[in-house]
């Protein structure tokens, strides 16, 4: 099977094989010369076949030893509620010598059936036991060298590979992984893989942009992880505790000891105890992924992102690829003046991203920091996320009015009706008290997502910024935009309002003003890129059978 990928690497005619862990990195090739008489060089011998590296069985002993323990300790102890001891034992220790074997064996045929190469044009990769895998990446589409190495990895100099092209319409075919081989080796791959010269530093930039600063870890806690994982510390308290019989007893605690209390301190103690986890598990959180955090420009100008405490990853994005970036700030890390800043690229799909987000370029920072970040990433001489933008008309704060209020209506209807059809009086006095705390709050934002809207063009770039939960600033070049689609619903017609979506080949592939004014929001879009929208639009006079005008002033759309 064939897919997407560029570049030179181990293996290929003219370079050295990648040196063992621990050796110098290989002197880089020379180029070819024609042989004498001006006659040209005879071919190169095709690579060698590459094994992965033996010791992914020790790695693999170690995970499934402690998958053993974590599910044999529960599997035991349910065991010998209704067993001997010593049976239940033995039960628990014959399982795990077959989860242990039986992986080792698996992972054993894996390693001697798979072997990749690295050709003057491909990378391929052939796997499979009872049925043979042989998938190839064309070397001058590869966009993407990834290197990942967990903690057990990383004890034994080992990483995993991840070399990707960047095609989002086949997320699980584009890429191949090499799990693991020698660290040095993956970054030999790396560079190789990964060489341009097209766009490279000018002689005496700095190629850090961002480094780490220890003070950015207060802004941890004020995502929207820390609830989730206040809950998600209940709930392992809870499962734990069912695994063991003890779950009466985790209930009794908790009774007993805050039974003194009334009903509302006994909440709000509770709560506390799951915000202060979820504000501990948000730290610990942080600090794994971004501890060493950098972010460089490579000779080549390749975007690469360092990070990690436990599993380190090395994430590279070529220059060429990037199509603007996108300011994200969640509610709590807005109002205390900071932001994240994550990349809008091709071959950056949602969908092809597993566990980590390859887009992230800088974490939460004050704003001076992202102002500063994103002008140096766009090679830009001020920043393009804070530009003045348009305002969008009032009918749209409206809309958002009566979404916001309708949505907080919804609980206090639903207690009111409970309260008079049982009848309780508490929940009606219950959704008195929601009334009173949702709808004020509910305008506040809706406010909020008014004020937010907003576009503009800032040189090379249009900007477009909406949301209040979670708003965003995106900065997209316009030579990137590959389509515009207007969007208009029945009150959006009502209201003299469209959503105007700009399309394009990276990142989300589409970003949108919205609730932006119709003529408004056309010529924004003309403007923008005027080859796409300009021989679409039809102005009054046009429609009349008059000689085509101007795009028409706001108010004047026919």
């Amino acid at each position: 099977m064939t897919d997407a990928a560029t570049g030179t690497g181990p293996g290929v005619p003219g370079e050295r094989p990648a040196a063992p862990a621990g050796a110098p990195d290989p002197a880089p090739a020379a180029p070819r010369t024609e042989a004498a008489a001006g006659s040209p060089a005879p071919p190169d011998p095709a690579p060698d076949w590459r094994r992965l590296d033996r010791r992914s069985l020790l790695v693999t002993a170690q995970l499934l030893l402690g998958a053993a323990f974590g599910a044999g300790v529960p599997v035991g102890a349910g065991l010998a509620a209704h067993l001997d001891f010593r049976a239940a034992v033995a039960w628990v220790l014959a399982g795990c010598v077959l989860l242990l074997g039986g992986g080792l064996a698996v992972d054993v045929l894996r390693l001697r059936h798979t072997r990749y190469r690295v050709g003057a044009e491909r990378v391929e990769l052939r796997t499979g036991v009872l049925f043979t895998s042989r998938r190839s990446l064309p070397r001058d589409r590869i966009r993407t060298v990834d290197l990942t190495a967990h903690p057990l990895l990383r004890l034994l100099g080992l990483v995993k590979v991840r070399i990707g092209t960047g095609d989002q319409t086949a997320a699980g075919e584009s890429a191949l992984q090499l799990t693991p081989v020698r660290r040095a080796e993956g970054e030999s791959l790396r560079r190789a893989l990964l060489r341009r010269n097209t766009t490279a530093a000018p002689a005496g930039d700095d190629p850090r942009l961002a480094v780490l600063s220890p003070g950015w870890i207060r802004y941890a806690p004020l995502s929207f992880l820390t609830p989730l994982l206040a809950l998600t510390g209940w709930g392992a308290v809870m499962q734990v505790s069912q695994w063991f019989g003890a779950e009466e007893t985790v209930v009794d605690w908790v009774r007993n000891t805050f039974s003194p209390l009334p009903a509302l301190w006994t909440v709000l103690a509770l709560g506390s105890i799951a915000l202060v986890t979820g504000f501990v598990g948000s730290l610990g959180v942080w600090t794994e992924m971004w501890w060493s955090y950098r972010l460089e420009r490579e000779p080549d100008g390749t975007l690469r992102v360092r990070r990690g405490l436990l599993t380190t990853r090395s994430i590279s994005l070529e220059e060429a690829r990037l199509r603007g970036v996108d300011v994200v700030e969640p509610l709590g890390v807005r109002l205390s003046g900071a932001a994240r800043v994550e990349a809008i690229a091709t071959g950056l799909s949602r969908k092809d991203r597993e566990d980590e987000d390859l887009s992230a370029l800088l974490p939460a920072a004050p704003r001076a920091v992202v102002d500063e970040v994103t002008a140096r990433v766009l090679r830009a001489p001020v920043t393009l996320t804070r530009p003045e933008l348009a305002p969008h008309p009032r009918a749209a704060l409206a809309r958002r009015l009566r979404w916001s209020l309708g949505a907080a209506l919804v609980p206090v209807m639903v207690l009111v009706a409970l309260g008079a059809a049982l009848p309780v009086r508490g929940l009606v006095y219950a959704g008195a008290v929601a009334a009173a705390v949702l709808l004020p709050a509910a305008a506040l934002l809706a406010r909020d997502a008014y004020r937010s809207l907003g576009h503009g063009l800032a040189g090379p770039y249009l900007v477009v910024r909406s949301g209040t939960l979670r708003r965003s600033t995106v900065a997209l070049r316009r030579d990137g935009v590959v389509g515009w689609t207007v969007r208009q619903s029945l009150f959006q017609r009502r209201a003299g309002l469209v959503t105007l979506r700009a399309t394009t080949a990276a990142g989300a592939q589409a970003y949108a003003a919205y609730d932006v004014g119709e003529a408004q929001g056309l010529r924004f879009a003309a403007e923008a890129v005027p080859e796409l929208l300009t021989p679409f639009l039809v102005t009054g006079a046009a429609a009349d059978g008059r000689a085509p005008g101007p795009v028409p002033a706001e108010g004047d759309a026919r």
